[in-house]
């Protein structure tokens, strides 16, 4: 009996968006209109490597992004669930899909020593190139014509999931655990005994609230979370079923 256990990262784990948390970094801390004003619905990912490359020439280095990096705050109750997620590892695995990169998700985990919770993490490949520039490239290319050209999360779970049986493993239930338009696809991908947690007030809350309105809803359960704590309470109530 194994959960397997889905996180988003940026406004789930961490309470802020990694990506404009950076920011801080930046000369007064803010960008200019123009590499702000240069962003395209669905490609994230290229503006972030030119946000990249402004830090670069303005002689961002790397230890300036660590340092900036590892003061996010995680979300409210978050270090006491990862900390008995940590603590019950015979019973989840846990992932993170994210639409963040490598090197900020590493970053933060390490700091914080959480690293050892996830099995693994999917999301955007970043590395520092020879001249010390943060680059980033998209995770895959897919086909589905609902989410952000870098990243589809159903079929990062999907291939995770065929891998795991792979190897023998399969899943009692999968609790996903996130907040943004684009968790909605793999929410959707989740059996009835699986449930969703999206966060209160947020996008993917509201999304499967639509769908629902409009007859169509997910097949999983859905529970609501605010806290992390009201994810830790679900989770040691799933331990005892």
């Amino acid at each position: 009996m194994k959960f397997l256990l889905v996180f988003d990262f940026d406004h789930t784990i961490v309470d802020e968006n990694s990506d404009t948390w950076i920011v801080k970094c930046a000369p007064e801390k803010k960008l200019p209109n123009g590499l702000r004003n240069s962003y395209r619905p669905g490609h994230w990912t290229e503006y972030m490597g030119r946000v990249f490359v402004y830090l670069g020439d303005n002689g961002v280095k790397e230890d300036d992004m660590e340092r900036t990096m590892t003061t996010i705050p995680f979300t409210a109750g978050m270090v006491d669930l990862l900390c008995f997620i940590g603590k019950n590892k015979e019973l989840f695995d846990c992932i993170i899909v994210s639409d963040s990169n490598t090197v900020f998700i590493d970053w933060i985990l390490k700091a914080a020593d959480f690293h050892k919770v996830f099995d693994e993490v999917f999301t955007n490949p970043a590395a520092f190139s020879s001249t010390g520039y943060l680059t980033v490239q998209n995770f895959h290319a897919h086909h589905c014509p609902k989410c952000p050209k870098n990243l589809c999360k159903r079929e990062v779970l999907k291939e995770f999931l065929n891998k795991q049986l792979e190897r023998g493993v399969s899943y009692t239930r999968i609790v996903y655990i996130g907040d943004g338009g684009n968790d909605l696809c793999p929410v959707m991908f989740l059996k009835k005994d699986d449930v969703a947690m999206p966060r209160q007030g947020y996008t993917l809350e509201k999304k499967i609230a639509q769908l629902a309105q409009d007859l169509s809803p997910v097949e999983c359960s859905v529970l609501v979370w605010s806290s992390a704590t009201d994810i830790m309470s679900y989770l040691k109530l799933l331990i005892k079923e």
